[in-house]
Formats: structure tokens, sequence, C-alpha cells
């Protein structure tokens, strides 16, 4: 299923051609309006909903915040702002970035987990709950949404949080810029953005690439990305998108983790067995999405959207196959992917009952097809010697309803309910062997959650939340069987969650912004990972956890000059009821940590401008983490944390725009490690960050007429 990048560009001719007609139309008025949102609107609850005044903890940052002086190559330049959003950098191409909202996401080894991700309204999350980021580009977000706690009534499987991008629409009829960047361990990044808007269309097209060799020994990684989007006004009410992302990364090396002892000679070198067994992956990705949307003047609102994703994976893995094997045997795994999936929502607005009373309710349809194979591999080449050959298929389906009651200005009510069943089959299509690992497996849960807001002032809010969730292991973690056989692990389960949640929020003046929350979560059978090996993970149902927290979050501009961020998270989880088999012995793991998640992170910024010019200091910080379940491999935090200093400017000439910028990360050198591998076999857990790192770039933009 794979396609030529260039022939796979093509798709997005229909976009721009539609925006060139629109924009060959002059005599045509220009009636579109800016679909960008209110700073105080927010939809990632699935309807439009003020966000000063909801009963959860919502966040948002603009596009700006995403863009200012940064690479734009990954979530953790950015998001890491907000509270209980905790995004930490593996340094690793091959693997994507550990985000973890509330603990739901810290267990993946690659890919998100128990996180909804969403661009553009359109799903990034599989139906078994696994996510990529393949179909991101930062360079082109405009807003992103962050919606910490459960969210399994609204959104489904794997939805201990969400994330929602929105990519930029235009602000006039023409306008394009091109931004180029580069600096440490030969990375560089370029991008060329254009959007157009005349009567009732408007599009954008944007075309990036991003090279780099890596901080670290076989960490090389290319990525290639085109996104193009065209919005159509069909009436006063009513709007027709169409959504094309295609991304193309044939080389990301995987450097693997290190142990302490390899660390402490040299941490830029990579684990040898990934260097010999030719770790790396190849992927190659297609998202088409057709969205509708109508409003009238009521209030009443309906959306639909359908969408289809295809997906190639090549990726030779350090993991050693069964017996035989040398010190370059590996296994290498592909896996061709077909998604579809179709989304239905509408409100209406209700009489009686109060001030203000709306229904919402929707279903989720989505299917995916993955065609996997695991052959012997010799220095990262594939061998005829095939292990597993299967088909393996999901099928999510959730219908939900949600109730926004305004039972009095000051009191806000809002519940939702939805029912999900997963459906799992796999297809053993190597009957060599003599065994059929042929089978199925059936998922269902309810999930609801309510609500409750009091507004104390015109500017500040108390609230709070009751809601529970689930989470499916993914095709990936069922399949990864410590025998090496193909089919389903039948005793990995799913999950489940109830958590409760009080906070506040609070604008102090005009310049002022406070945000608190306190939660708790009770999980059930928590999906962990037992064990890593040279890239594969193995996963098992825990008894209990108990997540306990704080997020804090202020934001302050004393001085029209000056703008001061921070953000604060307190993360007590702990194993409450874990038992795991040691030898003919069994381990009690009651009161032991999480592994992975810092008790303690911050990161806090101060943005000075002067004139054309910017200077924006920033400080983050994280306690130790442990690297396994037993709690045994304690790493050591970020000390007095890390400082990141950047640098911008704007310079106008000739109807041009100009914005020099430079970057310092790590400014003092500090010695850290960025992430954990973990439970990896042999104490293998260290994922180092890089030292000092600087990078230069500038944007050129042209507004156009």
């Amino acid at each position: 299923m794979r396609l030529p990048f260039w022939l796979a560009s093509m798709a997005a001719l229909p976009v721009l051609a539609s925006v060139a007609a629109a924009q060959a139309d002059s005599a045509r008025a220009d009636t579109t309006k800016s679909s960008r949102l209110p700073e105080l609107e927010v939809r990632v609850t699935r309807a439009p909903e003020d966000r000063t005044r909801l009963p959860m903890a919502v966040h948002f940052l603009d596009g700006e915040a995403l863009r200012r002086a940064q690479l734009t190559s990954g979530l953790d330049e950015s998001l890491s702002r907000l509270p209980g959003v905790l995004v930490l950098n593996r340094y690793n191409y091959s693997l994507d970035q550990r985000v973890s909202l509330r603990g739901a996401g810290s267990r993946a080894n690659f890919g998100l987990r128990g996180v909804k991700v969403l661009i553009d309204g359109i799903p990034q999350t599989l139906p078994d709950g696994q996510s990529q980021l393949s179909n991101l580009d930062l360079g082109v977000v405009n807003r992103v949404e962050v919606l910490t706690g459960p969210a399994g009534a609204l959104y489904g499987n794997a939805s201990g949080g969400v994330l929602s991008f929105t990519t930029d629409v235009p602000w006039g009829p023409f306008y394009a810029r091109l931004r180029v960047a580069g600096g440490s361990f030969g990375t560089t990044k370029w991008q060329g953005v254009a959007t157009a808007r005349r009567g009732r269309a408007e599009g954008l097209i944007s075309y990036s690439r991003l090279d780099a060799d890596g901080f670290r020994q076989h960490s090389a990684a290319r990525q290639t990305q085109l996104v193009a989007k065209g919005n159509l006004t069909l009436s006063e009410f009513s709007t027709l998108s169409l959504r094309l992302a295609l991304s193309d990364a044939p080389k990301a090396e995987n450097p693997g983790a290190l142990t302490a002892a390899e660390y402490a000679v040299r941490r830029d070198s990579a684990a040898g067995s990934n260097i010999l067994r030719g770790a790396d992956k190849a992927v190659s990705q297609q998202q088409l999405a057709l969205s509708y949307r109508w409003i009238d003047r009521t209030g009443a609102t309906f959306e639909a959207s359908a969408f289809g994703i295809l997906r190639d994976l090549a990726n030779p893995l350090a993991a050693p196959p069964p017996a035989p094997i040398t010190a370059t045997s590996g296994t290498y795994n592909t896996i061709d992917r077909v998604v579809g999936g179709v989304r239905a929502a509408g409100t209406v607005p209700l009489g009686g009952l109060g001030r203000d009373i709306r229904l919402s309710a929707g279903v989720d349809l989505q299917t995916m097809r993955d065609n996997r194979t695991n052959a012997r591999s010799n220095g990262g080449a594939p061998t005829a010697d095939l292990l597993v050959d299967q088909r393996e298929t999901v099928t999510e389906f959730g219908p939900f309803a949600q109730l926004h009651w305004q039972a009095t200005p000051a009191v806000l009510f809002l519940g939702a309910v939805r029912y999900d069943r997963l459906d799992f089959r796999v297809t053993d299509r190597l009957l060599a062997d003599g065994v059929d690992n042929g089978g199925k497996r059936v998922m269902e849960s309810v999930s609801g959650s309510g609500g409750v807001s009091l507004a104390l002032a015109p500017s500040t809010t108390v609230y709070a939340n009751l809601a529970t969730s689930f989470e499916s292991p993914t095709t990936t973690e069922l399949v990864n069987q410590p025998n090496g056989t193909g089919g389903f692990n039948t005793i990995l389960g799913p999950q489940r969650t109830l958590s409760a949640e009080v906070g506040a929020r609070s604008r102090l003046g005009e310049n002022i912004d406070l945000s608190i929350a306190v939660f708790s979560s009770w999980i059930r059978d928590a999906i962990v990972q037992a064990r890593e090996q040279d890239g594969r993970a193995f996963f098992q149902n825990a008894g209990r956890v108990r997540n306990q927290g704080l997020e804090a979050g202020i934001g302050a501009a004393p001085w029209p000059w000056l703008r001061l961020d921070g953000a604060y998270t307190y993360a007590k989880y702990r194993f409450t009821e874990y038992r795991i088999p040691n030898g003919a012995a069994v381990d009690t793991l009651d009161g032991k940590r999480l592994p992975g998640v810092p008790q303690h992170f911050f990161r806090m910024s101060a943005l000075g401008s002067f004139g054309a010019f910017r200077v924006e200091l920033e400080q983050s910080g994280a306690g130790d983490v442990f690297g396994d379940d037993r709690n045994t491999l304690r790493v050591d935090g970020w000390g007095a944390g890390t400082t990141s200093f950047r640098v911008s400017g704007t310079i106008k000439r000739g109807g041009l725009s100009f914005e020099p910028f430079a970057a310092a990360n790590n400014l003092f050198d500090r010695r850290y490690v960025g992430s954990v591998n973990l439970n990896g076999a042999g104490g293998r857990i260290l994922e180092p960050a890089p030292g000092r790192t600087i990078y230069v770039g500038l944007e050129v933009s042209w507004p156009g007429w």
C-alpha cells in the first residue's frame, strides 16, 4: 500500500484548484468569516463551551507560543508549559516523545497511549487506543487544546486525556511564508506555507522537511510532510472541509536505551545490539478526511466527518528472534495498515429547566486492518525465515450523549455517558508450523462523567467532577507475546479508571490568570510494561493503582512588555495492589511508585517584548524517576533544571516581513536523562538528553494582498 510521496502529493491538487478558482472570481464578495476560535471558547469537549465555566481542566496554547523561535520538531518545546502535561523527549526519532496526562500515556514504549489525539477534529488515535503523530506538523498548528483527566464519556477507549490540534486558517486573501532553521547535531528544518481566501473558499498548503544526524550514535532521521486543506462555505449555516496529510519518514535510526555503566562512559553512545542488528524505522502515512459542519441561529449544530488512513511500516528491531541467534540476529517487523472511520455528532438547545440546556449526541465508528509480519533479520535486513504472518482487525463502535445545563447564571452542570465495543480479530496466515494462532477478543465498557461548576464572580469559577473511563490493550501489546508466537495474548485485558477532581480558575484584573486542580484516580487492572528487550515490550495487568496529584498554572503580564508564565505538577502515583512473579517466589509491589513519571515537574518562563525584538528565558525541572516496577533502578532528576534562551525579531522591508531567531537549549550544559525505558532488560533503561544545543533560523513572510 506504500505510495511514492510525489504521487500521493498529487491528491493535494483538488484543494489548490478550488482555492485558485475562488481567487479568480474577483467579483465575488468576501463573505467568509475567520474560523479562529475566541480565546474563551473551546471545542475539545465535542461541543463549543466557555472554558472559564467548564467543570474540568482544559488548557490551550496558540500558534505563536508553539512556533516562537522554536524548531517545531517536538511537543516538548511548548506543551509542557501547561499544567498536568508531561512531555519527555527520548531524543530518538524512531520513538515518539512520551506524553503523559495524569499518568495516562506513561507506559508507551512507542507512539502515544491513553491519550486521544485529534487534528482539525480528525482522530489520529486508532480504535485500539494507540496514536501516532506522523501527520502532525507543529509548523502549521495555530492552536492546541488539552483536556487533562478521563474523557472516556466523550471519546471512548484510551481517553485519559485529549490533545486537539487546529491548523492555520487564512487571515486574508493571500499569505505565504518560508522558514528555515538549523543547528546542533546536523538538525535542519525548512518549511513553506501558503494560504488563500476568496469568496466562499479558503485553503492552506504546507510542505516541510526535517533532517537530523542525532546527538547519539545511530540516531539519524529524515521526514518530509505535506499538509493541505480547503474549506468551502456552502451557505450561511454550513461548511464543507477537505484535509490531506502526507508523511514520509524513510529513516529513523534507533539507538536504544543505555545501562548505567554505558551512560557513565559515553552518554551519546548507542546500544551495541541496536547497531549490529540495524535497528531502524521507515514509515509512510497518508490521511484524507472530509468534514461537514452546520450551525443555525438557535445554536443547534451538526458535524460529520469521514476519513481514511494508509500506513506502511518497515521496522528492523534489535529484539532477538527464537534461537539460534548471532550478534547480528534481529527481528524485522512490517505492518501494512488501512484505517477508515466516520464520526457524527449534533447539539440541540432544549427549553425549560433553567437558563440554558443543550443536548448533544453522536457516534464514532472506526475500523483498522493490519497485515503484520515478523521475520528473522541479519544486520537489519530481512531474511526468508518468517516468524509471524497474520492479519489483525479492530472495530470500534461508540455512541455517546452529553447534557449541558446552565441551571442559573452561576451554576453549570455537564454530564455525559458513552458505550464502547471493541472487536479484535486475528487471522494466522503462517500455518506451516501446524499451529493456528487465530482468534478474537471482544471488550466492552460504559463510561460516564458528571461535573458542576460555580461562578463565585464573573472571573472566578470553582468546580468538581467525577468520571470513569477504560483503556484497552493495543494490538501491538496484544501480539507481543514473551514466547514469540503469533495470535493474541488471551490474558491481557483492559484497565478501568474512576477519577475525582476539584479545581478553580480565576482572572485577577486584566493581567493575572490562575488555575489549580487536585485529582485522585483509582485504576483497576492497570496495563503495565512488565519487560522490555531490545525494542520489544511485553505487557500485563497489574492489580490496582492510585494516582493522586495537583496541577497549578499562572500567567501574568505585570507590564505591557513582560509576560510571565508558570506550570507545576505534583504526581503521587502508586501501585496499591500488585503481585509479580520472581522465579519460584512472588514479589509484592504494593506502595511502589509508577516508573517513568517524576513526582514533581515544573516549567516557568519570562517573555520580554522590546519593540520589534523578543527575548524569552525558560526554566524546566523534573524530580527523580524509577526505571522499573520494583523501584530498584532510580534515575536522578534534573537538579536545578535546564535553561533555554531564545531571541527573535521582526524586520519589515519592501512588503516582506523578516523574522530572524536564535536559541540555546540546556544553556548551562547540564547532564541529565531525558526519559527512561521502562523495565528494560539488563538495566537498559536510560535515554540520555543532549548537552547544550544551539540553533538559528529565519522566517520570511509575505502578507500578499
